[in-house]
């Protein structure tokens, strides 16, 4: 029997505000969902053309729940985004250009050269980076609100999974220390229904990953991961909660993903209906209907965000072309902690 908390889709405007969203931070939004899925169309372009190592991965459909996450985050809460949760870099201020470079594998991106194209994150905007073990970034996050904990800070850390990572041990020692020591965290399921090939009926039991929570001693909430209104509503209210001394909450944020696991991969094993029924969601295009349906913003104004984004990233992509390879003599610099760099805690 689910235990989780079903959240209802977005509201009026009147909301909106109600959890502080304003007429310019609506549009912010607008412009970081678009800008997140303009940086992950032409990095495609660039893997394609031989210019970016490795595989690529993309969070097509995710780009809601990325975004409005972020943007209810405060300045200084900490997150640990994952290779679906490009919004989340974008919302909390990383430029496109720079991560153009780090797909590229140049010096003047987030990792300057190193490691994998997505394992990047910029510690100054309290972002942590990934590592492909996806479910051992919680453990991390957890470390961080316990940290917050000890110094008396009102601050709060927010890690992302997806549903395949649910079923790690990592993320049940995570969950578990977070619900006994009530610790500043909320976790984040990408529940895009698919981990790699196996479905979620072949992955978990329950009806709903949230009802887990229960079972940590604390809330879980279902939300559409494609109602971005909604999802900020409720990432607010979690933030909020965590930072105010309430404990953990587990949001769960239901979409699909709208491609295979990485670029290599057609998702074949997917039905095709359920990219039909999906598409007709898309985040964008559902939060634009919004604009137009609750506000007094208009298509031609959402059409100029739009222009000016493609724009932004057209001069972001020749930026970081000009950037250069990184030397070989920095190799090992950055790869080990320097004795004067533990004077103070980091992330402060």
């Amino acid at each position: 029997m689910a235990t989780a908390r079903v959240a209802e889709p977005s509201g009026s405007l009147q909301e909106a505000k109600e959890w502080g969203l304003e007429r310019e931070d609506l549009l912010s939004i607008s412009r970081n969902l678009l800008l997140t899925r303009g940086v992950e169309e032409r990095g495609e372009i660039l893997f394609r053309q031989g210019k970016i190592p490795g595989s690529f991965y993309t969070g097509r459909g995710n780009e809601a729940s990325s975004v409005a996450i972020a943007m209810a985050m405060g300045p200084d809460d900490v997150g640990t985004p994952l290779h679906r949760n490009m919004g989340v870099h974008i919302a909390r201020g990383v430029e496109p250009w720079r991560i153009f470079a780090n797909y590229m594998g140049r010096a003047d991106g987030p990792a300057r050269g190193r490691d994998g194209n997505m394992h990047m994150a910029d510690p100054r905007l309290g972002l942590i980076a990934m590592v492909s073990h996806l479910p051992a970034m919680l453990p991390v996050a957890v470390g961080c609100a316990l940290a917050f904990r000890i110094r008396d800070e009102k601050r709060v850390a927010v890690a992302w999974f997806g549903e395949g990572a649910s079923a790690r041990g990592d993320t049940h020692e995570g969950m578990n220390l977070a619900g006994v020591r009530r610790l500043p965290v909320v976790f984040v399921c990408d529940n895009n229904q698919w981990a790699y090939s196996t479905p979620t009926y072949l992955e978990y039991a329950t009806e709903h990953l949230a009802d887990r929570a229960a079972g940590y001693g604390f809330e879980g909430v279902v939300v559409d991961g494609t109602d971005t209104i909604a999802v900020y509503r409720e990432a607010r209210r979690a933030i909020e909660k965590a930072r105010q001394g309430g404990g953990p909450t587990l949001i769960e944020s239901v979409t699909l993903r709208m491609e295979g696991h990485a670029i290599h991969d057609d998702a074949s094993y997917v039905p095709k209906e359920l990219f039909e029924r999906w598409a007709e969601r898309d985040p964008l295009e559902r939060y634009r209907t919004w604009l137009r349906d609750h506000t007094d913003i208009s298509e031609a104004e959402q059409e100029e965000v739009a222009v000016l984004v493609k724009q932004r990233l057209n001069d972001a992509l020749r930026r970081a072309e000009a950037s250069p390879t990184p030397d070989p003599e920095t190799l090992l610099e950055g790869v080990y902690a320097e004795p004067s760099g533990l004077d103070k805690p980091p992330l402060n």
